[in-house]
């Protein structure tokens, strides 16, 4: 038996930092106080209201101030729902079982389709209407509905107050320095990135690399999200910030589409090589300019005027070396500005936030079937602890719905409650039936919150656990005014609440998430409908928006253990993407040469004729990539400046396509139809 956690250095009061000390005191002391203030107020369950103010426990004030008025927005929203269900179907339980079913099943499609607050407004807004109807169950006085509702409300909007007061009274670290310095520190994180992935040799974590760095940008917009609502400078320059995010992404693809250029090159000169190290270390320094990247990079340009892969590969790395360049201006000038300075850079538009609509519909089903055998039960065999696991049935369905695996979360949740329901029975028959007054119980609870928040922070392998521990152990103390110690109640509440948990987890094993290959194959078929229009005329997305849904798509598998399936969603997105900005170029690039446009022209056709939203069949890959061989063949034969550009961009295309000939033929089901 390990028993070094019981040494003095490692238990949790001595090991925590400064910062770790604040967050947990912070939270302690919110969660107590608005158990102290809901109490006093006469609220008839004030561990709403701790629960309330623990659900508010992020580390920035940014983070407190969003999650706040979401959680204002949903409770609002969700009560006046339970007001409408419960008011219309107070003596028709059966139409009140499909009325609370069908909203927390429309709920949960919303949540699945958005982001940051919209999502968890949805999720507040369907369990919060869950708490309070089902709740109400068994009134018969109507003019009782309102007063249950207005005391939910109240506990919710204490808990928020109380959670806000303790963040102004021990503020966490700025939103803005852990942006700033979030920003930069991926900055250089890039450079990193580039120096793995243009070298010589191949290495193995490649793939992994570049999906990190992806997610670490699309992360980034949370943090801009969180700093958005800290302060108003950051309102002002929300506009710099998404356009950094954009840069950053763009950049990834650039440093793709150098490798892609690198590996279907079979001799580059050594110099690029060399010349690509000192372009690297020149752009770490933080003092780099212009003029010493271009000395650098007039070592590396091409001698020969006819050398079209080296014009085209030489050409993207400058396009590289000024991106960065232009990237770290933004960030100085972002943070020298002041709260009077206005930036202007060139508009693009947010970062794309595109759900699944399968998924979300499947999670909806999955709910109302969860919602609706639940009610029937409880109708059926008039269970009177029925309320108490609907509640956790229904905040279970909605909240996981949205997380990447929902069955392993219940099954967790499902551990949590487990040990709960022992805890909490210790403590309400063996400590709170002795203490007459809340501060009495309080001295108990204080250090028991504190010490719970730390182990969140220092164990982050069970931090998922630490955290339901927290916010599901008020409902399960149940302190409620005026206290009861109904034996017989505690317990079958208890153990409905497990039961109503059980429930959810059958479904989700039952009614199980798409796996990680269907999913795939989904977004493939998405990249792929979005990739034909970006080639018609008139394409619906903008370059922007494309590729910052395509860095979305990917970053749905990102935590997947189905490796083929992200490798294929990667590849298709790299591949496409890379064509895309090819297409945007193709589009732009003007001549008078009748040839040369024709030539542009069937470039194109190319494309719609090996891509469709079903797939590509290797038989025209293979043939069009003969095609593009052979105008690059053609064009470099006759030397001028313009052919070899044109020569150069088509070879890039060449280079990107190439990469969907390395399926194998297990994974023909998901690169083909």
């Amino acid at each position: 038996m390990n028993l070094n956690w019981l040494e003095w250095g490692q238990l949790p009061w001595v090991k925590a930092t400064s910062g770790q000390w604040r967050y947990a005191l912070r939270n302690a002391i919110a969660m107590c106080l608005a158990l102290g203030i809901a109490y006093g107020l006469d609220l008839d369950e004030p561990y709403w209201a701790m629960t309330s103010a623990g659900v508010l426990s992020f580390p920035t004030v940014g983070g407190v101030i969003s999650k706040s008025l979401g959680r204002i927005a949903g409770s609002l929203t969700g009560a006046s729902a339970a007001l409408l269900i419960a008011g219309h179907t107070l003596n028709e339980p059966w139409l009140f079982a499909l009325t609370i079913a069908a909203w927390l099943s429309l709920c949960t499609y919303i949540a699945n389709h958005y982001q940051n607050n919209v999502s968890y407004a949805f999720s507040l807004a369907g369990y919060t209407a869950a708490i309070i109807a089902f709740t109400t169950v068994n009134v018969t006085d109507i003019s009782d509905l309102w007063t249950i509702t207005q005391a939910r409300i109240c506990e919710v909007i204490v808990g928020i107050l109380c959670g806000g007061l303790m963040m102004m009274i021990l503020p966490s670290t700025s939103d803005g320095d852990a942006l700033i310095t979030s920003l930069k520190n991926l900055h250089t994180r890039l450079l990193e990135h580039a120096s793995l992935l243009l070298q010589k040799e191949t290495t193995d974590n490649v793939r992994s690399a570049h999906e990190n760095v992806i997610s670490q940008i699309l992360t980034m917009n949370l943090l801009r999200i969180q700093a958005f609502w800290s302060h108003y400078r950051f309102r002002r320059q929300n506009n710099v910030l998404n356009y950094v995010l954009h840069q950053q992404l763009r950049l990834t693809s650039v440093i793709s589409s150098l490798r892609r250029m690198l590996l279907n090159w079979q001799d580059p000169p050594e110099e690029l090589f060399t010349a690509m190290q000192q372009l690297l270390s020149e752009l770490a320094k933080s003092d780099c300019d212009k003029y010493r990247l271009a000395q650098i990079l007039k070592n590396a340009a091409p001698l020969d005027p006819g050398d079209f892969r080296h014009h085209a590969f030489w050409h993207r790395l400058r396009d590289f070396c000024w991106m960065y360049l232009n990237i770290s201006r933004w960030l100085r000038q972002f943070e020298r500005a002041d709260a009077d300075t206005r930036l202007s850079p060139p508009p693009v538009p947010a970062l794309a936030r595109h759900s699944d609509s399968a998924e979300a519909s499947w999670s909806a089903f999955r709910t109302f079937v969860v919602i609706m055998l639940g009610c029937a039960f409880t109708i059926t065999t008039q269970w009177d602890s029925g309320e108490a696991a609907l509640t956790l049935a229904a905040i279970s369905c909605v909240l996981y719905s949205t997380v990447p695996s929902p069955t392993s979360s219940v099954s967790l949740l499902l551990k949590t409650l487990s040990l709960l329901s022992v805890f909490s029975f210790l403590i309400k028959f063996g400590l709170m039936v002795q203490v007459s007054v809340l501060w009495q119980f309080l001295i108990f609870l204080f250090p028991l919150l504190l010490t719970l928040h730390l182990f969140k922070l220092q164990q982050p392998k069970r931090a998922s656990l630490w955290s339901q521990l927290i916010l599901f152990g008020g409902s399960f103390l149940a302190v409620t005014n005026p206290p009861t110690y109904d034996y017989q109640g505690f317990l079958n509440d208890n153990i409905a609440k497990v039961c109503g948990v059980m429930l959810v987890w059958l479904a989700f094993q039952i009614l199980r998430p798409s796996s990680d290959k269907r999913r795939s194959r989904r977004h493939i078929r998405a990249l792929r409908r979005e990739f034909l229009d970006q080639l018609s005329r008139h394409p619906h997305l903008s370059q922007s928006r494309f590729e910052s849904r395509i860095y979305h798509r990917i970053n749905q598998l990102v935590a997947s253990r189905d490796e083929t399936a992200k490798t294929w969603l990667l590849r298709w997105g790299v591949v496409l993407l890379n064509c895309s900005h090819i297409v945007w170029q193709l589009r732009n690039w003007k001549t008078d040469s009748p040839t040369l446009a024709s030539m542009r022209e069937a470039t194109l056709k190319d494309l719609h004729r090996i891509i469709s939203e079903r797939g590509v069949k290797h038989s025209s890959l293979n043939e069009t990539l003969d095609e593009l061989q052979d105008m690059v063949t053609t064009l470099a034969a006759d030397g001028t400046p313009r052919e070899t550009e044109l020569a150069g961009i088509i070879w890039r295309l060449y280079c990107s396509l190439a990469q969907l000939k390395q399926a194998l033929p297990e994974d023909a089901r998901i690169t083909s139809h």
